[in-house]
């Protein structure tokens, strides 16, 4: 049993910023629950509170509600002064959100933008647009606090640097984060788009998911993983990289200067490819999917048969990583019911039946907003991170 003084020094390593953490999750709503949840002393806990309050990151009011005497006043995160930045940049599209770091999204905007025109062009377009929606909501610069950004390529997220992206030239250890930190003087995290894509819809859709596969099947092919809650990224940010995982007995040639790759078999530049060759108009997956939904039976064949191929790849995921869950996003999963039928048909008969016994294999609930929301999140969890927080009351 421990002592008063191992129990008074337990109570005592409840920083700010883990009271914060507590009072942003709902697990606490007053000072009293405080005290009792982490058993710190009452003067403590003022100590702590006031100094949140002061440095604006909590609000207190009175309505606490009451079981008589004097209502409690309740805690809450202040939102107002305090905002993030999720972008998401595809291979033809920019998407930003601002959000205020409670998680509600206050404005988007979506331009089409080719990656391939350069860091220098597509991150000045980025701060226009930030600028821009700060000032549409009525906020200051000076209150964003950090911002997310999601590319389509390796990233080494340590250094927020792309490594050797194959389609997004001229990136190659670009340095995204210093451009983002002389402009609006924050933090900017940067990460491969299908990590914060996997990261916003295991928070926002499925947050009691613990094990989670975010398959984004666009023109490439690539996989999140949430790993016991927390995005998993291996050891030099690349993991999920399964565009390039063979296909057996398939030799379609790959832009990496492989054959037989999943992305060259089934990603949306491919399928593409594949029917222009049978005289149809498809210069991407998107036209790939108003074939399907226009009812071509080359295109709904084609997609059917992509969901098997990544299904294929899919079955030793599941076998090896056991998700509770898949999430099936990107373009093509805009056409969920022809792509998840073949997915699904591979998945359980290639996987163990107790891997499957009880996994979900389901359409993104999030849809476009993944990418951005995720970048968000990511940009939240940094800034409201108990290490950040202590660093700002310690001044």
């Amino acid at each position: 049993m421990s002592s008063p003084s191992d129990r008074n020094s337990a109570a005592a390593s409840h920083s700010p910023g883990e009271v914060l953490a507590l009072i942003g999750s709902g697990a606490v709503t007053t000072r009293a629950d405080i005290a009792r949840v982490t058993r710190m002393a009452r003067s403590t806990v003022s100590q702590r509170v006031d100094a949140l309050i002061a440095h604006g990151l909590v609000d207190e009011d009175a309505d606490g509600g009451s079981t008589g005497g004097r209502p409690p006043r309740r805690l809450a995160l202040r939102t107002r002064e305090h905002a993030v930045a999720g972008v998401d940049l595809g291979a033809s599209h920019c998407r930003v959100a601002l959000m205020d770091i409670g998680g509600t999204t206050l404005a988007t905007h979506e331009e089409p933008l080719s990656i391939g025109d350069g860091p220098d062009s597509v991150l000045r377009h980025v701060e226009r647009t930030l600028r821009a929606l700060l000032e549409e909501t009525h906020r200051e610069p000076g209150t964003l606090r950090c911002i997310g950004v999601g590319v389509p390529g390796p990233v080494e997220f340590s250094t927020g640097r792309p490594v050797d992206p194959p389609i997004m030239p001229g990136w190659h250890r670009y340095p995204i984060p210093e451009f983002f930190a002389s402009r609006f003087g924050v933090r900017a995290l940067v990460d491969n788009d299908v990590n914060v894509m996997a990261l916003g819809e295991q928070r926002r859709a499925f947050p009691d998911c613990r094990y989670l596969l975010y398959i984004k099947v666009g023109t490439g092919i690539g996989c999140g993983i949430v790993a016991d809650g927390e995005l998993h990224r291996g050891a030099q940010g690349c993991a999920g990289d399964i565009g390039h995982i063979r296909v057996a007995d398939l030799d379609d040639p790959c832009r990496c200067g492989n054959a037989g790759c999943l992305e060259a078999v089934a990603g949306g530049a491919s399928l593409a490819a594949k029917l222009v060759a049978l005289g149809l108009d498809a210069a991407s997956g998107s036209d790939v999917v108003r074939l399907v939904q226009s009812g071509n039976r080359d295109a709904v064949r084609m997609v059917r048969e992509a969901g098997r191929a990544v299904g294929e790849v899919l079955a030793g995921l599941v076998n090896f990583f056991n998700p509770d869950t898949v999430v099936m996003g990107g373009a093509l999963a805009a056409v969920h019911d022809q792509l998840l039928a073949g997915v699904r048909e591979a998945v359980y008969r290639r996987s163990h039946p107790l891997a499957t016994q009880l996994l979900r294999i389901e359409p993104s609930r999030t849809g476009e907003n993944a990418a951005a929301v995720g970048a968000g999140i990511l940009a939240i969890e940094h800034a409201l991170s108990p290490e950040q927080v202590n660093r700002l009351v310690a001044g």
